[in-house]
């Protein structure tokens, strides 16, 4: 009999312990984020934190609203030209009213796809990453009559807020020497010239780095008008 009692509070015991547990796991995935993903998710992408003091417009008129910061994430955004990926944006001292939704600045990060970027030489032409932060081309082009397949490696830059990848080697999977003589040829053919489209006007491409599924590019801008 008593030890039918010591065995029945026992078990009470464990069962109590195992409710407290699961009790404190619940609270503690409750208050907490997953390692990293919470300084992810809400870090602006330049990543800096917004300042604690930030007020608004001493001017702000009856039919305005003022927003300290706005922030965007988008898996997708498609317009008539473009298509971008994993889109982030943050607007800073944000104001509507009879002008729109104006921003006094924003940081922007999107990933431009690499079908995008191929689909202005040509439809047969190929981007894709190179390793080392550069990007390899490969397309078709015509010379003297025939036709030449092409691949070329360069780095990419940002020249007068475009995305440029300009070629630092053309291989045209011939002899050294013919490949050396037609180089200068095929380079405008096969070089990377990319307005960033499908954003706000007055954002300025200040960034690119090549990854596995395009390229990322940072933009910034101030006095943007977000919706007209």
């Amino acid at each position: 009999m008593s030890w039918t009692r010591a065995k029945d509070r026992m078990v009470g015991a464990v069962a109590v312990i195992a409710v407290l547990v699961l009790a404190s796991a619940v609270a503690w995935w409750v208050m907490t984020d997953p390692t990293g993903e919470a300084d992810q998710g809400s870090a602006p992408p330049d990543g800096t934190a917004p300042p604690p003091d930030r007020r608004p417009p001493a001017d702000l008129g009856d039919d305005e609203v003022w927003l300290g910061d706005l922030r965007l994430r988008s898996g997708t955004v498609v317009t008539a030209d473009s298509r971008l990926r994993d889109v982030r944006a943050v607007g800073r001292d944000v104001v509507t009213g009879p002008d729109g939704l104006v921003a006094a600045r924003v940081a922007v990060r999107v990933t431009v796809p690499f079908r995008v970027v191929a689909a202005e030489l040509g439809d047969d032409t190929v981007v894709r990453p190179a390793g080392g932060g550069e990007a390899t081309v490969l397309r078709t082009v015509e010379v003297l009559g025939r036709e030449l397949a092409v691949a070329a490696t360069g780095t990419v830059e940002v020249q007068g807020g475009r995305l440029v990848v300009e070629p630092r080697s053309i291989d045209l999977g011939g002899p050294r020497l013919l490949s050396e003589a037609l180089a200068a040829v095929v380079r405008e053919l096969v070089t990377v010239t990319h307005d960033i489209e499908g954003l706000p006007d007055g954002l300025v491409l200040e960034r690119v780095v090549v990854r596995d599924d395009g390229f990322r590019a940072q933009l910034r801008g101030d006095d943007v008008r977000l919706v007209p």
